[in-house]
């Protein structure tokens, strides 16, 4: 319990119980509730959703989902995306990337970078909410944040931490994940779109392709320019397949 406690603590801005630290030996162990984190954050995002799409339009309603999110996790990974696209754009060695990145400003790769993603999530989003039923609809919301942070915890798994110093907040993840660790994330990670295909269709099975292929091309992206990962690499992976997996359902939903 501590150590999903720590989790949430960690991953997203609810508010644990008093007796819940920073502990660098929890925040390790906590990579395992990674996805399980996404199932919570999803399921706020589908309650806000479709709570206010009988009130407003829900163009609107997804708008104040989003937030929901952002606000959830304190935008924690759209931070480490924005950081992402700062570095890998404006560095063109290591320790220039590794600098960028750990700058708390954000620049313009990064500026650009938040502005395509928040209006590509909310086209996908709409697009999603309009044509598909509401039960598989909120499944693919779930399932997107549960899959896409399981391809984060892959990154650690297969990975090596990039940062040499203890400087990060994510330094405790530099540790690894276990085998056992990882097997455990991977079955909350992928309940939720069990559920979805055997709603839907077994077609949507092959919306899990792109996902794997992208986490092996970031994997080794991280690798060749800053010889592995960091935080803010872990937060751009679990965006770019979060939107890449709403790409692909839409895409495969057109054949349902």
């Amino acid at each position: 319990m501590k150590v999903f406690l720590t989790a949430l603590m960690f991953y997203t801005r609810i508010p644990c119980p008093s007796w819940v630290d920073h502990s660098a030996e929890y925040i390790q162990k906590s990579t395992k509730f990674f996805p399980v984190i996404g199932w919570i954050v999803g399921l706020i995002f589908c309650i806000v959703a479709f709570t206010f799409s009988f009130i407003l339009p829900k163009e609107i309603a997804i708008i104040l989902a989003v937030i929901s999110t952002v606000l959830t996790t304190g935008a924690f990974h759209e931070d480490g995306f924005a950081d992402v696209c700062d570095g890998f754009g404006g560095g063109w060695n290591k320790n220039k990337i590794l600098e960028i990145m750990k700058d708390s400003q954000v620049g313009t790769y990064g500026a650009l970078g938040l502005v395509i993603n928040f209006i590509l999530k909310y086209l996908l989003l709409i697009h999603i909410f309009h044509s598909i039923p509401l039960l598989p609809s909120m499944l693919v919301f779930i399932s997107a944040h549960s899959l896409s942070r399981l391809m984060a915890v892959g990154i650690i798994y297969w990975g090596e931490y990039a940062r040499e110093d203890a400087s990060s907040k994510a330094k405790p993840i530099a540790i690894g994940i276990q085998t056992t660790d990882f097997i455990y994330a991977i079955i909350p990670g992928i309940v939720p779109f069990m559920v979805l295909i055997l709603y839907s269709s077994t077609l949507l099975l092959l919306a899990f392709i792109p996902l794997i292929f992208m986490t092996i091309y970031l994997n080794s992206y991280f690798k060749k320019w800053i010889d592995g990962y960091t935080g803010d690499c872990l937060g751009c992976t679990q965006q770019v397949t979060e939107l890449l997996f709403y790409i692909s359902i839409i895409a495969l939903w057109k054949f349902i």
